[in-house]
């Protein structure tokens, strides 16, 4: 005999009458399963409310991470970058890199060390350099000059 769909009821046992509760002592009569007293045995309470202290969702700051508003930002030009733009290598600095259209003249500089430079020897005037090209300039015989972010004097 085929089993049809109207036949089909659970099993004895698995279903189970609701419980009614606030309907007298006799059941979960009172309280109704929620405790004694409080705002929660009153009333629903939203989710995230903390009794009226500032909730954690609005203490934690809006965003991720921090900003700091006086933030030095460089532009950066690598050293195989130079040596595409002079291959006969000499006095680099900002009013070079402006004229070649490299840099934007309200902007710092930070040389970085990517790139190879053996042939090249480059006498550099920047804001700012990385440890690898200091080295990487050195090494062919150039120099690395720091300069005032103001001024634009060498430090010394």
């Amino acid at each position: 005999m085929a089993i049809r769909v109207h036949d089909l009821q659970p099993a004895p046992g698995a279903k189970k009458a609701k419980t009614r509760v606030g309907r007298g002592e006799g059941s979960k009569g009172k309280t109704a399963g929620r405790g004694t007293k409080g705002t929660k045995a009153r009333k629903t309470v939203k989710p995230g409310f903390e009794g009226g202290q500032m909730p954690l969702q609005r203490r934690l700051p809006m965003l991720k991470g921090f900003k700091p508003y006086n933030k030095t930002v460089y532009q950066v030009v690598n050293l195989d970058r130079l040596v595409e733009l002079f291959p006969e290598g000499g006095e680099i600095g900002p009013e070079q890199l402006i004229e070649v259209g490299v840099l934007n003249p309200r902007e710092l500089i930070k040389v970085l060390g990517s790139g190879e430079v053996e042939s090249v020897k480059f006498d550099l005037k920047a804001h700012a350099f990385s440890a690898s090209a200091t080295a990487k300039v050195a090494a062919a015989g150039g120099s690395a000059t720091v300069i005032d972010k103001k001024t634009g004097e060498p430090l010394s």
